[in-house]
């Protein structure tokens, strides 16, 4: 009987956990459904009342509008180039210091990383202003410099890389000490190879992060010419009025590169982010 009861309990939560998980889901698809049927929607249809969930008539030429009306290829462009150079400088600098944190031993290594992570404690807006001024003062403003250079730098990539560092066996690199390498020919020809996993998280969640961010490149852009995506679609944003269909066609363009980078790598970022989070 009590054996009875601990499987009758055991299917119980199995059963709550996937109602739980299923309802979470929803909420999450549900979200991005009403963003594609409104992207198809009449221009007039957001002022219905009751509100119209599907779409009477699917409306592509939304799409077209929104490619015209914003110079959406440029903005395109923009995003592409600053993301994937964002993301090759961040896992390039994280990667460095990660292996300098990991491997080299100098003096005060660990009180500087501790100093280094408490950097994450600080919010991006406290450092707006001081970065801001200092690209004035360089004249980087409105300018590719200004979107690129001060994402390069993560404290949370380097933390995340140095786990995944200190998970890999010494033997290796005493190995290739033994072969002649030097500091840098270890990192290039033995931890790299190794980390694929933990790189491939960190450039997946570089890569989100930079292609949706929309404050730092609205405080440093001022032309049109150098708007990146989420920027540009702002514009859909007027004082009084919100043109809805357009706004949401151009959000279903911009996810896109996002949903497939992370379908792509999603095997690299799941196994990344186990194995880099536990020191081996």
């Amino acid at each position: 009987m009590s054996s009875l009861s601990r499987t009758t309990s055991r299917r119980l939560a199995h059963g709550l956990s996937y109602l739980f998980l299923s309802v979470v889901g929803i909420s999450m698809v549900v979200p991005l459904l009403w963003m594609v049927a409104t992207s198809l929607k009449s221009p007039t249809a957001d002022v219905l009342d009751p509100a119209q969930w599907l779409p009477d008539r699917l409306h592509w030429e939304n799409y077209h509008k929104v490619w015209v009306e914003i110079d959406f290829a440029r903005a395109l462009v923009n995003s592409t180039f600053v993301t994937v150079a964002v993301t090759a400088g961040q896992v390039f600098t994280s990667s460095l210091a990660a292996f300098a944190f990991a491997r080299l031993r100098f003096f005060g290594r660990d009180k500087i990383f501790l100093g280094y992570l408490a950097t994450l404690m600080v919010p991006s807006t406290v450092t707006m202003i001081p970065v801001f001024i200092l690209l004035r003062e360089l004249r980087w403003i409105n300018s590719y410099y200004a979107l690129i250079i001060p994402a390069m730098f993560s404290a949370y990539g380097t933390f995340l890389l140095r786990q995944f560092f200190l998970s890999i066996p010494p033997d290796l690199e005493d190995a290739a000490v033994i072969d002649g390498c030097s500091s840098f020919g270890i990192y290039r020809n033995v931890i790299l190879p190794l980390s694929k996993p933990a790189l491939s998280a960190l450039a997946i969640l570089t890569f989100i992060g930079s292609w949706r961010s929309f404050m730092w490149p609205l405080i440093v852009t001022h032309e049109k010419e150098m708007f990146t995506l989420p920027v540009a679609l702002a514009s859909f944003q007027e004082m009084f009025t919100v043109q809805w269909t357009l706004l949401m066609a151009g959000s279903v363009i911009m996810i896109l590169p996002m949903l497939l980078v992370f379908i792509v790598g999603q095997r690299f970022f799941i196994e990344g982010i186990h194995v880099g989070a536990v020191k081996g």
